[in-house]
């Protein structure tokens, strides 16, 4: 049974310089986008009492609160179902939040980046250091307590030290999640073609990586998983959903999702969703050792690691036989931790994370 949605708004009304995901200017076509979202949601949702619902883009809010309600109308949700919304800060006001509050909508992700106001121009984001501020501000008065800011290190022009005060000015704004992304540079973005020239190197990425770790948990955030740290009782449930290698729907052009063993991802362009949103761009069923090879890869992802007996007993395997080698290697340097369970990075082990999990596929 599917009980997670995933929701993509591919509208932007401008390109981040450092974004290559999918999204569109096009805003004149959202009628007829909604349009087709709701044909698909129709066709292909089976009525499950959802535990968790998420809007992704894209900007989200450039939804109005009755378009939101609109789409959020086709599901079977609880009081305990999480509901998120990305949010750009500039577009947060406090009439349209107690407005996604009365809807039901009890999560928000806020896309800041960073409080420097001279990157935040350098990368083309719309807000500026006081907006963010003033939206979480304005999320708090509207009655939303779980709030989570995006930021990005290795940026152009960023210092570690400049990065340490990004962090403690979230901390001061009393926020309950934070997400860390480390930029990486896409074909599809503005700077892919106008590379900037002072990126931070390799090295410094990896400082700001292990002082954000420092800082954030000393400051009771659980790192309970790779790019992501939360309060108590706040983490993602959505995303767990993901790292947990559960199924999900998703729906939208260039959504995934993962329904009956199947990996699907849909239309990418607007205009070939709109024309027929029921048909997917492509479909993979997953192979029993795909599905290990996710488990394994997703499972590594959180703070927790991954539970060996539950590995063995889902697939039939041993898995400490079955990859003795690589456990021996990277527990004598450091990199991996034995726990009562299974297995889990060290915070050395996360820096390199990508280099030790191609060993297990």
């Amino acid at each position: 049974m599917v009980k997670n949605v995933y929701i993509h708004i591919p509208f932007c009304k401008s390109k981040c310089r450092y974004c290559s995901f999918i999204s569109y200017p096009c805003i004149s076509l959202k009628e007829k986008y909604l349009e087709a979202l709701e044909a698909e949601i129709s066709h292909f949702y089976n009525g499950e009492e959802l535990e968790t619902l998420y809007f992704g883009g894209g900007t989200p809010s450039l939804l109005t609160a009755k378009e939101f309600e609109r789409i959020i109308k086709h599901f079977n949700l609880t009081a305990q179902t999480e509901i998120t919304t990305e949010l750009n800060p500039d577009d947060v006001r406090g009439e349209y939040l107690q407005s996604l509050k009365t809807l039901g909508i009890n999560r928000l992700s806020l896309g800041c980046q960073t409080f420097d106001d001279n990157i935040l121009k350098l990368i083309n984001r719309r807000h500026n250091a006081e907006d963010v501020a003033q939206a979480v501000e304005n999320a708090k008065l509207a009655g939303f307590d779980n709030i989570s800011l995006d930021f990005i290190y290795g940026l152009p022009g960023q210092t570690t030290e400049i990065f340490e005060q990004d962090l403690q000015k979230a901390l001061s704004l009393g926020v309950r999640h934070i997400s860390l992304y480390g930029l990486k540079i896409e074909e599809g973005c503005y700077f892919y073609t106008h590379m900037p020239e002072n990126l931070p190197d390799d090295d410094t990425q990896a400082d700001m990586y292990k002082k954000a770790i420092e800082i954030l948990t000393s400051n009771g955030f659980e790192h309970y998983e790779i790019s992501n740290f939360s309060q108590p009782g706040f983490n993602s449930k959505h995303n767990l959903n993901y790292w947990n290698n559960n199924t999900y729907y998703g729906f939208g052009a260039a959504a995934h999702g993962y329904v009956d063993g199947i990996r699907y991802f849909n239309k990418e362009t607007l205009e070939d969703y709109i024309e027929n949103p029921l048909c997917r761009e492509e479909e993979h069923n997953v192979t029993e050792k795909e599905q290990l090879e996710e488990e394994i890869f997703l499972g590594f992802r959180r703070g927790a690691g991954i539970d060996v007996e539950k590995l063995n007993k889902k697939y039939s395997i041993d898995f400490e036989k079955k990859y003795k080698n690589i456990l021996e290697k990277y527990l004598t340097t450091g990199h991996l931790l034995k726990t009562n369970n299974g297995y889990k990075f060290s915070d050395e082990g996360f820096m390199v994370s990508n280099v030790i999990l191609s060993e297990f596929l």
